[in-house]
């Protein structure tokens, strides 16, 4: 099929290549504008960008696609069908129209749950058990389309962000793969989305700090969710204290209030949840380097009866 691929970050990459490696015609790969990064401020690319670089293929980057004048290069193209994955701009149904086959989404969740901009983050905040992909058909709203084709991913209890973002980068590119040889033979059945949904809104720096009066579960799972950005975090002694690696375990020190240090193990610091305890293994102060707990606990003494919490 001829396809114009529409997509920017990382997640986007394996899906565009799998396309390509099928034997698909890419067209073009429509992405966000190069972005300043670091201190430095340099432009960089968009990696979907970048793949496009090496494999020779027209890469066009609007501020706004809705332009006129980009939705007539878009109709010259004369493609089959659009295939986005985590783009970034939301498409006018003049858009949508173009393709023979419309649109297709590559979307990180199990619609109808989990529409929005964050469903990777918000499924281990909410401690599901499994994920997936849903190749949707787009329409003018968010995430609301028909269902096309879906793949299951199941979520560990040691799962990030990060890794379960991998594991769903992979499952798309494998199912757009797959439904695109069935659309074209007319045997994608559109299921509309009914029953319970939810939206999953962007992740904000603030999100990430620990309240210790919640439950041990629900700060692991924090901890977890927001790996590798914008990460949990608390204070220590007047610093930011970021929690990279943590488990939930099960009993209590009911005389110790929320966030107060418990025990300190050669590789673990324990604290006092709302309930239950949360067991911390890796964790950066503000300043330093990401650490295990056994190498940060060897150049700072952490004893027992300290608070983790507001900022001093």
């Amino acid at each position: 099929m001829k396809i114009v691929f529409l997509g920017t970050p990382d997640f986007a990459v394996p899906a565009l290549d799998a396309l390509w490696r099928a034997g698909h015609e890419i067209l073009a790969v429509v992405t966000q504008p190069d972005k300043p990064k670091g201190r430095s401020g340099k432009l960089t690319p968009p990696p979907v960008k970048e793949w496009a670089a090496a494999h020779e293929v027209a890469v066009l980057q609007p501020e706004r696609i809705r332009r006129p004048e980009v939705v007539a290069r878009l109709a010259a193209l004369g493609a089959d069908v659009f295939v986005a994955a985590a783009f970034g701009q939301i498409l006018s149904q003049e858009i949508l129209d173009l393709p023979r086959y419309g649109c297709l989404c590559i979307h990180a969740s199990l619609l109808p749950r989990y529409r929005g901009a964050s469903p990777i983050q918000h499924v281990i905040l909410n401690g599901e058990e499994k994920s997936g992909v849903t190749i949707m058909q787009m329409d003018a709203g968010i995430d609301t389309g028909d269902m096309l084709y879906k793949k299951e991913v199941p979520i560990l209890r040691e799962d990030t962000y990060q890794t379960l973002h991998d594991k769903l980068k992979e499952a798309g590119a494998q199912a757009i793969t797959e439904a695109l040889p069935l659309l074209e033979q007319g045997r994608l059945v559109p299921v509309r989305q009914t029953g319970e949904s939810c939206y999953a809104p962007l992740i904000k720096k603030e999100m990430g700090r620990m309240d210790f009066s919640a439950d041990a579960l629900s700060l692991e799972r924090l901890v977890r969710g927001l790996n590798p950005w914008p990460s949990a975090y608390t204070y220590y002694r007047g610093k930011q204290l970021k929690i990279w690696e943590a488990q939930a375990l099960e009993g209590r020190d009911e005389k110790a209030a929320p966030g107060t240090v418990i025990r300190v193990e050669p590789d673990a610091v324990l604290v006092a949840a709302g309930e239950g305890i949360l067991c911390i293994r890796a964790l950066q102060l503000e300043g330093k380097k990401r650490m295990s707990a056994h190498d940060f606990l060897l150049g700072v003494r952490m004893t027992p009866g300290e608070r983790l919490g507001g900022k001093e």
